[in-house]
C-alpha cells in the first residue's frame, strides 16, 4: 500500500457534533475507517464551534468515493447540521446539556391569555423565547 491512499483528508465538517457521531457510526458500520477531530474544543467551549469550522469528520482519501456511494443510499442527515442566531445576543444558539445546534425555538406564553395578549400589544417583544434540544429533547432558555 502506498503512502497516498494512507492520506487522512477531512470528509466533512458538522455543527453538531452528535450528528458527526452518528455519521461516522453510520461509516464505520460499513467498514470505513474514519475519527472524529475538534470535538473537544467545540464541546469544551461551544462558541469556538464556528471558530474552528466544526467537528470534523476524517476519513482515509482512499474512501472518499465510498463514504459519498454510503451516505447517498442511506442519507447524509445534512438537512438537520443547520445553526439558529439568537437575536438578543447575537450568537448562535447551542444546546446547554449536550452542545447540539439541532434547536429550534419555542415561544412560551407567560401567565394568563388576556394579560399576555395585552401585554404583546404594549409591547410586541415581551413574548419570551425558550428553544427546544432535538438531540437530548431537553428545553432551556
Amino acid at each position: 500500500m502506498s503512502l497516498e491512499n494512507d492520506k487522512i483528508v477531512t470528509f466533512e465538517s458538522y455543527y453538531d457534533p452528535m450528528l458527526a457521531h452518528i455519521i461516522r457510526s453510520r461509516l464505520e458500520a460499513n467498514g470505513i475507517a474514519c475519527f472524529i477531530a475538534d470535538e473537544n474544543i467545540v464541546m469544551g467551549n461551544p462558541i469556538y464551534n464556528q471558530a474552528v469550522g466544526g467537528v470534523k469528520l476524517k476519513v482515509f482519501e482512499k474512501d472518499v468515493a465510498r463514504c459519498r456511494e454510503i451516505l447517498a443510499n442511506e442519507g447524509d442527515l445534512h438537512e438537520n447540521d443547520h445553526i439558529e442566531i439568537d437575536d438578543e445576543n447575537n450568537t448562535y444558539v447551542t444546546c446547554p446539556f449536550c452542545a447540539s445546534t439541532n434547536v429550534s425555538s419555542v415561544t412560551e406564553d407567560k401567565g394568563d391569555g388576556f394579560l399576555n395578549t395585552m401585554m404583546n400589544l404594549a409591547n410586541p417583544f415581551y413574548t419570551q423565547k425558550n428553544w427546544h434540544c432535538h438531540n437530548c429533547t431537553q428545553d432551556f432558555e
